[in-house]
């Protein structure tokens, strides 16, 4: 996504220096020599900002976390999660389900936001990168559960009825901001990090829970 300029091979340098020192700096000091490679060896590129890069606490201390080997401690994911749910964007005319037949075209696109794209590129949902989600598709990725019969395996026949409500209203929020539910989720921030629209979440949304859509057929 970036392109690496000359000043890279210099950090890299630096960063091996003091790594081989007799002295090993600490975690503190080899985030800090990281941060400054990161900055010196990565540009803007097209529509693609090195500000991309840039991490919130959430991503701090999730990586934190995976760097030790374990599991963020209860307290502090249950704060993340309650932080990111407020991040949340709830449909601003109230509907939130759309056509499930663009949906099934974002879940099964991955263009958008790399530096030859530009500003009109419409980005994609990608969803089989790491999901199940019709049967008839033979290549999808199994980093994230399988989606078939989402809505069935709910007890959502009717996602209109008050009583799918919250089924629907927590598809929305997962699709939005995944870390609003499990502060350490490898799923993509879809709507709060601005990679799918309000529309494009609510046809994805469909894709789901209508059960005309493939998923639950």
């Amino acid at each position: 996504m970036f392109q690496l300029n000359k000043a890279w091979s210099l950090g890299a340098i630096a960063v091996l220096f003091v790594v081989g020192c007799a002295s090993t700096p600490g975690t503190a000091e080899l985030d800090r020599i990281t941060a400054g490679v990161v900055k010196v060896g990565f540009r803007d590129q097209g529509i693609v900002k090195a500000a991309v890069l840039d991490t919130d606490e959430t991503n701090l201390l999730c990586s934190a976390a995976d760097v030790a080997g374990k599991p963020l401690d209860e307290e502090t994911a249950k704060r993340l999660e309650a932080q990111n749910l407020k991040t949340v964007r709830w449909p601003s005319d109230g509907k939130f389900l759309g056509d499930w037949k663009e949906g099934e075209k974002l879940a099964q696109s991955g263009r958008g936001l790399t530096w030859t794209d530009d500003a009109k590129t419409v980005n994609g949902g990608n969803c089989y990168n790491c999901h199940q989600m019709d049967p008839k598709e033979i290549s999808y990725g199994t980093i994230g559960p399988s989606l078939y019969n989402y809505a069935k395996l709910r007890g959502v026949t009717d996602p209109a009825s008050p009583q799918a409500r919250p089924i629907v209203e927590y598809t929305w929020g997962k699709i939005w901001n995944s870390k609003a539910y499990n502060a350490c989720s490898n799923m993509p921030r879809a709507g709060h990090m601005g990679i799918l629209t309000e529309d494009q979440v609510r046809h994805i949304v469909a894709l789901l829970l209508d059960p005309k859509s493939p998923v639950n057929q």
